[in-house]
């Protein structure tokens, strides 16, 4: 299987790098997996112009980073979202590219199941509900299967991740696919 993270953390060797690391590990046993740091892309906001809808190729009128994710994309079998969250959401440079998916291209892709990794702050047992809505509301539209999920709570500063059971979990997560 491809698989393909989209790691949404601006912070380098943070939580979510180290998150993702640990299932990278796991996952690459059995499967490709290749890592896409959305912070080293320069993608820009939707503009919501449908554009994109109206030619045949589905070119963004937008001239970004966007299309190599796309092509990165169109080549994976599985996709993992992975990121910190920030007032209860994605990290915007995430979700920049999430919402760039509103590009007829998506229905081209292969992409039959998604994973999660989440790294919060704060310890509400509420603070992923948001994100874990809109994730469902994906797994239900684009007709997926949830690959599992790692949630982490109670994780501020760089390396805190590493005195939780998450690094297991994520390991763990990859290696059972």
């Amino acid at each position: 299987m491809n698989i393909l993270i989209l790691s949404g953390s601006p912070r380098k060797a943070g939580n979510t790098d180290l998150l993702v690391e640990a299932f990278v590990k796991g996952a690459s046993q059995k499967h490709y997996v290749e890592v896409v740091p959305v912070r080293d892309y320069k993608v820009n906001p939707c503009m919501g112009c449908n554009a994109c809808f109206r030619n045949e190729q589905h070119l963004c009128v937008q001239k970004d980073d966007m299309m190599m994710i796309y092509e990165k994309m169109a080549h994976a079998d599985m996709l993992v979202i992975a990121s910190p969250v920030y007032f209860y959401g994605l990290s915007a440079q995430l979700k920049a590219v999430i919402d760039r998916c509103h590009n007829p291209i998506r229905d081209t892709f292969c992409i039959k199941k998604m994973a999660l990794l989440l790294v919060g702050a704060a310890t509400l047992p509420e603070l992923f509900d948001s994100i874990l809505t809109q994730y469902q509301l994906c797994l239900n539209f684009f007709k997926l299967e949830d690959a599992g999920r790692v949630l982490v709570r109670g994780v501020k500063d760089k390396g805190d991740i590493k005195n939780t059971y998450a690094l297991n979990e994520a390991f763990e997560l990859g290696q059972q696919l």
